[in-house]
């Protein structure tokens, strides 16, 4: 049985008996420097040097402080990190997707961050980020980047099949894919299958899959079941991929764009630097970025994704100072400025988008569709329901699997993982 830490005396007092990572064991003295350790999920290739880089200039600018840097592959980071902190051995300081932060905080494993130095620029941030790091109205997380989907495409290509704006709805995409084909002999859009990049089709039916409010799972409603006979119809037409089912589906779209055999996909901010790396888009201004096409509700909307930094509740007093002032170190507007020129994420506040960040197109970009990011819910099992939604759709796209039986398969799923919820 897992054992949390009574957050709320926490934020008082800072002060608890368990024993974290960077405590006793980690190398410490009563006159040496505090050695906390952070876990990063970010890419180790692309994006982890910039974050070393940054740890050497604050050990610097604290002689105090040591970080124990350690790379966690991001698809094995959640478990490591429930299982760890369930038997106080977890991080102090965790780089968390915004999904995990509000279900990690109700299980009592995060500190509650107001109120403390980390989040005295909370006002800096852009104010649907901080809500996404709330939950039951405490702040558990500072946003560190930020990202939400966005349809990405090849100039080139749509001028040469005379294209002269990105598709506004799913059937303007349909139109300007046959168009492509027809023009340039390369397919025009490439679908995914998977629940994530679904979700901007329920946002555009003004659905999604739970009703928090209500309690009520939306995911057979007459609106989901809308938005994804639209998404499941990209797979089938002039100029449209067909559905990719294999394990190396997301691999193959992204090099099939980024080599110009596609004309366009819908991706997130954390392949703009893989983007600029293919053949297509030596020229960066090559690259075009547009809100995700609207469904008939004439609204378009995508999933806000992204992380933040969180702190580890099992930390004794001193490790959880030394975290404090290091989350804040690493999301100051000057720290997420470097981390967006070498990185090409996105910031989490406003200050940090200097006219040099903006040079990047590809940050400039996805900064204009932000406008579209739906904040996720404040339910700590939200992200959880895409797991079932995957299984599903992957089978509905192969033609294993009906889109009725799919969904009412994936909903008998979803109804286990909130079980309060009613169908």
């Amino acid at each position: 049985m897992r054992r949390g830490i009574a957050a709320t005396a926490l934020v008082a007092s800072l002060a608890l008996t368990a024993t974290a990572c960077g405590g006793s064991d980690s190398g410490d003295s009563a006159d040496g420097p505090v050695t906390i350790t952070w876990w990063d999920t970010s890419n180790a290739t692309n994006e982890a040097p910039t974050y070393k880089t940054l740890i050497k200039q604050f050990e610097k600018a604290n002689p105090d402080i040591k970080v124990k840097y350690v790379n966690v592959q991001f698809d094995q980071a959640e478990n490591k990190f429930d299982t760890a902190a369930g038997s106080k051995g977890a991080p102090d300081v965790l780089r968390s997707e915004v999904g995990w932060t509000p279900a990690f905080a109700k299980k009592s494993y995060l500190l509650p961050l107001d109120g403390t130095e980390a989040l005295a620029d909370k006002d800096k941030f852009q104010p649907n980020l901080i809500k996404q790091a709330q939950y039951e109205g405490k702040t558990y997380g500072v946003p560190l980047v930020t990202d939400t989907l966005a349809l990405v495409y090849n100039k080139e290509l749509f001028e040469k099949a005379g294209i002269t704006e990105p598709p506004a709805t799913w059937d303007d995409l349909k139109s300007a894919a046959a168009k492509i084909k027809d023009k340039t002999g390369v397919d025009g859009y490439w679908g995914s299958t998977q629940s994530y990049y679904a979700q901007s089709f329920l946002y555009g039916e003004g659905t999604d899959t739970v009703d928090v409010d209500a309690k009520k799972i939306t995911v057979k409603s007459d609106a989901a079941v809308k938005g994804y006979k639209t998404w499941l119809s990209l797979f089938d037409g002039k100029g449209l991929h067909k559905a990719d089912t294999t394990a190396d589906a997301y691999a193959h779209i992204q090099d099939a764009f980024v080599s110009g055999k596609v004309a366009a996909i819908i991706q997130g901010p954390w392949e703009i630097t893989n983007f600029y790396k293919g053949s297509a888009f030596k020229d960066k201004s090559n690259l075009g970025i547009a809100t995700v096409p609207a469904g008939s509700s004439g609204k378009a909307g995508a999933p806000t994704g992204g992380h933040n930094l969180s702190v580890y509740a099992g930390s004794d007093k001193a490790h959880q100072e030394a975290s404090l002032k290091f989350v804040k170190f690493m999301t100051s507007a000057k720290s997420q400025e470097q981390i967006a020129l070498k990185n090409s994420t996105l910031p989490t506040r406003d200050d940090a988008y200097t006219a040099e960040v903006k040079a990047d197109p590809g940050i400039a970009g996805f900064q204009t569709v932000l406008g579209a990011a739906q904040p996720r819910p404040e339910l700590p099992e939200y992200s959880s329901l895409w797991g079932p939604l995957d299984t599903e759709l992957i089978k509905i796209a192969g033609g294993k699997s009906s889109l009725d039986k799919g969904l009412t398969d994936a909903e008998t799923a979803i109804a286990k993982l909130v079980p309060d919820f009613s169908k």
